[in-house]
């Protein structure tokens, strides 16, 4: 009886998220309706809600990791508004304009590139839908293939770190391998930290760029009217002035991404103090651009912010060299100040990080009375609100949904059908995929990796394979749920903004073949699990 409850609740939980019911009120009175039902039929003990207050205490209130979320999510919000994906399109598209196919490896790169500056796909895709499909419409593409290319490129926030993807998940890999290592008696396992997935995903991430690169090329030499290039005449800059161009929008969010990824790969930061960086970065690019593009000459003169310099770039300036320089002190000295005896080296080095905390400081005012003035920083906050509260609620929920779910004996029951698999732990492993796949095709990834990773990996670590590995192909699995029809989310949020003569059928027949290469890196990563494992075992041993 038990059994049938929880495989009738689970499939009352796919068919009301289908419905378009919000996801955490889903699973959660899903879950406590069964409940009630599982007390009334004798197989469920009510005092199991119990545990719950402690339990979301623990998994949410407490937890540092997902502090990572809303910053990470600030973070590319603030990317967004301040102009750069525009400025980046606007770039490459005149680099490789000119070679066939041009225009959609430019997009590819500048996705690959926003993907590591923000991870917000809904951001990435919508972006570039607005500023990319026009023109390669314009320029004769096949809207097919301009809008597969866009659409794939905007869920690279998936998979290449940092990615808000790889927080979530991390987080609960972390906790499934501690619970599978107890289980077989091992009671120091060691630990598996987000920054191992941050490592263990850039290789995989970096293969499907170049994969969608590849395709795009192969597709501009078997069908040239596909993909046609920009004449060179309409593409002409003077070199100087275009290296110039080149430079002014590749080194900041450049240096973002190897600020906030580096600190974390280094370990010279935890990913919540990555996020904090970059958060602080984005700031004060955003403080920069809207010097830069003029926004301030319409803006509001009221402001708290009034005192400041706000017509010059030297507070934004002097505040990125200051956080430069402290992320270069903190690599070398040890800055904390709650010790007995502190060494003369570095008592100069707190110092010095001190007088470059004004300066920083003296930047950020300067960046946020910028925002401020242009109106871009309530809807950059309100933004980050509402993406962060979706997320915690949604843990919640699944918090409810999981505790119902294993009170009713579903975790013997997904063992043991695990178990029973032909080809031991890779078969099981194999059934995972293909159920997170079909699952992709109807949920969000926040649902799938909240309710279904706590439910499986658990079975799966106990035997001897990578946690790192696992969390890589499930992150890479995750991300074909952007592209699936008929729900993928890329495919709404490129919807939203096409030209009405882009029909629905052209999104969805111009994102198959990449859903397909995606299969085919899943396949290469599977076989290849080095591919995660190595660069993890490079950096942190």
């Amino acid at each position: 009886m038990a059994e049938t409850l929880d495989l009738l609740m689970f499939a009352a939980a796919c068919f009301f998220l289908m419905a378009g019911f919000p996801v955490a009120f889903t699973l959660a009175g899903v879950a406590i309706a069964f409940a009630l039902i599982g007390y009334a039929t004798g197989v469920f003990d009510l005092s199991f809600f119990g545990a719950l207050p402690s339990r979301i205490y623990g998994n949410a209130m407490t937890n540092e990791i997902l502090i990572a979320v809303p910053l990470f999510v600030f973070m590319g919000v603030m990317l967004e508004k301040s102009k750069v994906a525009e400025e980046l399109l606007d770039t490459m598209g005149q680099l490789f304009g000119s070679v066939r196919g041009g225009l959609g490896i430019s997009v590819t790169i500048v996705g690959a590139l926003l993907a590591a500056s923000t991870g917000i796909v809904g951001a990435t895709v919508v972006t570039m839908g607005l500023l990319s499909l026009p023109t390669m419409l314009r320029r004769g593409y096949d809207p097919s293939l301009a809008c597969g290319s866009i659409c794939a490129a905007g869920t690279l926030g998936q998979i290449i770190p940092p990615s808000i993807v790889l927080v979530i998940l991390g987080d609960q890999i972390s906790n499934a391998y501690s619970d599978a290592q107890r289980a077989i008696g091992n009671w120091s396992p060691d630990p598996v930290s987000v920054g191992d997935l941050f490592a263990g995903a850039l290789i995989p991430g970096l293969m499907l760029v170049g994969m969608y690169i590849a395709y795009q090329m192969i597709v501009a030499i078997i069908r040239p009217e596909s993909s046609p290039p920009i004449p060179r005449d309409e593409n002409h800059i003077e070199p100087g002035a275009f290296l110039n161009k080149i430079l002014h929008a590749l080194v900041p969010p450049v240096a973002l991404i190897v600020s906030v990824l580096g600190s974390i790969l280094s370990g010279i930061a935890t990913p919540t103090e990555a996020a904090a960086v970059g958060a602080i970065g984005s700031l004060l690019l955003a403080g920069m651009r809207t010097q830069e593009l003029g926004l301030l000459d319409n803006a509001d003169r009221t402001s708290p912010f009034d005192f400041m310099d706000f017509g010059s770039r030297r507070p934004t300036i002097v505040a990125t060299l200051c956080l430069l320089f402290m992320l270069v002190l903190i690599s070398f000295f040890d800055l904390r100040v709650s010790r007995n005896e502190i060494p003369t080296g570095d008592m100069i080095a707190i110092v010095a990080a001190g007088i470059a905390s004004i300066g920083l400081l003296w930047g950020i005012l300067v960046s946020l009375g910028r925002v401020w003035r242009t109106d871009i920083l309530r809807p950059i906050m309100r933004s980050t609100m509402e993406i962060s509260s979706m997320v915690f609620v949604i843990l919640i929920g699944a918090s409810v949904f999981s505790l119902v779910f294993r009170g009713l004996g579903g975790d013997d029951m997904v063992h043991e059908f695990l178990s029973q698999m032909p080809g031991g732990t890779y078969g099981a492993l194999v059934i995972v995929m293909l159920v997170m796949f079909v699952l992709g095709f109807f949920l969000d990834f926040i649902e799938i990796t909240f309710v279904v990773v706590p439910i499986v990996a658990p079975i799966l670590l106990m035997s001897d394979i990578s946690p790192v590995w696992l969390g890589v192909m499930m992150a890479m699995n995750l991300q074909t749920s952007f592209l699936t029809p008929p729900f993928g989310f890329a495919l709404f949020y490129l919807r939203g903004v096409a030209p009405k003569e882009v029909t629905t059928m052209q999104i969805y027949k111009g994102v198959i073949p990449f859903v397909f290469i995606q299969i085919i890196a899943l396949l290469i990563l599977a076989l290849f699990p080095e591919l995660a494992t190595w660069l993890p075992k490079v950096i942190f041993g």
